[in-house]
Order: structure tokens, then C-alpha cells, then sequence
């Protein structure tokens, strides 16, 4: 068993919340590579960037290919450092996710990441522009063009960890943190423990629904996050 918890931590709507500025941001990376406005959006919580910009293209009418998505990728983190200062300007870190993170950081052999749907590019803008990077490890994190599947990228995470730090890191020696039911489905798949928020779209009702034994409201009393995080 590994000396080290690691912390998989979910980012839109689990420690940011973009207010609207997200989707703006994939309608104009969307316009750039297909030179079609986007009309509509797939379903995304919970989903993988990749998948999301599969699903919108079909819903256009569109089959995209890899290469297609990698260009929305890149269009999507551009658009996102062009417009930094807006994404600052109208979104906002969650309550308590600064504290929370902080709290971890002070607790020996925890190590953090990000388990997310964003592609890693966009994900280190989201954190750094909310000041939520500093105790990130960006190497053993999983990302949106890393795979499909959520669950897979929770195997990811953990073949990196690893990797990076010489010995094997279980399931049960980390724990996923997210907000939708997709969050929650993931983690029990791969048998690792989950923290659910209810502090996106999915009710404490749904996220239980989904299979969460540990449900918060928020992340705003970090007394009871660490008291769950210590099960």
C-alpha cells in the first residue's frame, strides 16, 4: 500500500464555477474549427471534453475525427487565455474550496490532483485564474484527452501516481471528490472512496441515488470535509 492519500479532485462546479463564461468559451472554440456557430450543447456534466465535442458536432449534423478534437482543444485553450481576465471577472472559486485544499495540503503524505473532464491545458488556466493551483500535481492527474470514460481516467490517475512515485497506489489509497452522479459512478467502479458535493447541478438526493456514502452540501465548513475525508 502506498505512504501517500491521493486526492482526485473533480473542477468545474467541485472548486469552480465559471458562470456561464465556460460555455462561451466552447461555443467559440466550437465556431473555429467547425465554422459553424453552436446552436446547442451535449450533455456535459459529469462527461469528458472529448465526448462533449463529439456529441455537439453529431447534434450539428458534423463527424469529427481525433484530429478534429484536437484542434478544438487547442481553440478551447485559447480562447480561454484570451479571455482570462473575463473568466476571472465572472466566475469565482467555490466557498470553501481554497480553504479545503489548504487543509489537505497540511495534512502529511496527501498528495493533490484533478480528475476532469477539461483537457489539461484548460483545467491549469481554470485553477490558476481562481488561485486553486498551488498544491496541485499536474503529472498524475487525468484529463479530457486522455479518455472517454471517467472511470478510466481514474485508472489513469493512478497508473501515474505510480509511476511518479515508485510504488503502487491502490484504489484505496485515494480519494475522487465531485460534484454529479458521473463523479460518483466513476469512483465506485474503480473502487476508490468518494467525497460528493452537492454544489453543481445534482441534488445530496441525486448524488446518493448515484451510490455516494459521503455527501456534502458544499465545501464551506471545512471542519466536516476533513471529518469525511478522515472515514
Amino acid at each position: 500500500m502506498s505512504t501517500r492519500r491521493i486526492v482526485l479532485w473533480d473542477i468545474d462546479h467541485t472548486l469552480v464555477d465559471t458562470r456561464g463564461v465556460g460555455r462561451e468559451l466552447s461555443a467559440q472554440a466550437f465556431e473555429k474549427v467547425t465554422g459553424l456557430p453552436m446552436q446547442q450543447q451535449a450533455k456535459i456534466d459529469g462527461i469528458t471534453e472529448a465526448v462533449i465535442f463529439r456529441e455537439t458536432a453529431k447534434l450539428h449534423g458534423l463527424a469529427t475525427n481525433r484530429d478534429d478534437f484536437e484542434q478544438f482543444a487547442e481553440a478551447l485553450a485559447e480562447a480561454h487565455i484570451e479571455r482570462e481576465a473575463e473568466l476571472r471577472e465572472r466566475g469565482h472559486a467555490l466557498p470553501g474550496a481554497d480553504a479545503a485544499l489548504n487543509a489537505l495540503a497540511a495534512v502529511p503524505g496527501v498528495v493533490q490532483t484533478v480528475l476532469t473532464g477539461n483537457v489539461r491545458r484548460v483545467a491549469e488556466i481554470k485553477l490558476k485564474t481562481f488561485e486553486l493551483d498551488r498544491h496541485i500535481r499536474w503529472d498524475i492527474g487525468a484529463f479530457g484527452e486522455d479518455n472517454d470514460e471517467r472511470a478510466q481516467l481514474v485508472r489513469i490517475a493512478l497508473t501515474r501516481a505510480t509511476s511518479a512515485f515508485g510504488e503502487p497506489v491502490f484504489a484505496t489509497d485515494a480519494v475522487l471528490i465531485g460534484d454529479s452522479p458521473a463523479d460518483v459512478e466513476a469512483a465506485l467502479e474503480m473502487d476508490v472512496p468518494a467525497i460528493a458535493v452537492a454544489s453543481g447541478r445534482s441534488s445530496a438526493e441525486d448524488l446518493r441515488k448515484a451510490g455516494a456514502l459521503r455527501v456534502l452540501l458544499s465545501l464551506e465548513d471545512t471542519d466536516a470535509f476533513m471529518a469525511l475525508m478522515s472515514e
